[in-house]
């Protein structure tokens, strides 16, 4: 049976060139017959193995058109796929093998890592998130329904998610890290220390700044005052691991 891996890509910030990566990502980290999607609003430039659609209809408020919340259009149940799938951000970085991620809690509808910043807390970071498709459709629905009401009375997408969804599990933790919540060396030791990479992460999600593509070549963008200490290293293992 294929597994099937999903990824959405919408305006200029991330380019072909991330899903693209994703995919090479996904090949060298399975041992199973695997595809990616794309749903996307610009399929030029993508790999021909990545099949393209376009991104299902949201209802939103044309202040979140462009953040994550757009990622609420895959929950709907018309999405023309069944069975579980897993969704993955497109600026993260596979380390290690995905297919745990299909055989984890198979009982569940959905499965998410557990936030970095609210760990006590019931919420999922939905960088990579495996769900049944139809299971919640009311994710989908509530929000099309009263898109000013549902963004108004949470913070985030995830948020959202996590607090209309009654059951879940979450990925074991060592799975998924964050590069800048979980790896990065704390001020000033940022300055003299690399960023270290564990032999038990499969996942290494970049939410917020710096991305990718900063951080390998030790770049982190910020303005004002923040520039004295959001500092990051070149980190070569990135270059490594995100690649076609």
């Amino acid at each position: 049976m294929t597994q099937t891996v999903i990824c959405m890509k919408w305006g200029p910030r991330y380019g072909a060139d991330f899903a693209n990566r994703l995919w090479g990502m996904i090949r060298r980290n399975t041992t199973r017959d695997t595809r990616l999607i794309c749903f996307t609003d610009n399929a030029e430039g993508v790999h021909p193995d990545i099949e393209c659609r376009p991104i299902p209809h949201v209802n939103l408020p044309e202040s979140h058109r462009m953040k994550p919340w757009r990622k609420i259009a895959l929950w709907n149940r018309d999405l023309g796929l069944e069975g579980d799938i897993l969704f993955m951000d497109l600026d993260l970085v596979i380390t290690g093998t995905i297919d745990g991620f299909f055989d984890h809690a198979p009982e569940e509808t959905f499965c998410v890592i557990r936030n970095w910043t609210q760990p006590d807390k019931r919420i999922g970071n939905t960088s990579v998130y495996r769900f049944r498709v139809g299971a919640h459709h009311d994710v989908y629905q509530r929000l099309m329904d009263d898109p000013e009401g549902v963004t108004g009375a949470h913070p985030n997408s995830q948020t959202y998610i996590s607090r209309t969804i009654s059951s879940m599990a979450f990925w074991p933790v060592e799975w998924c890290v964050s590069f800048k919540h979980s790896l990065m060396p704390r001020w000033p030791l940022n300055f003299i220390k690399d960023v270290p990479l564990p032999e038990t992460a499969r996942v290494v999600a970049f939410t917020g700044k710096p991305d990718p593509d900063d951080a390998v070549v030790g770049k982190w963008p910020a303005k004002g005052h923040k520039k004295l200490y959001k500092y990051v290293r070149p980190t070569p293992w990135i270059a490594e691991h995100w690649r076609e």
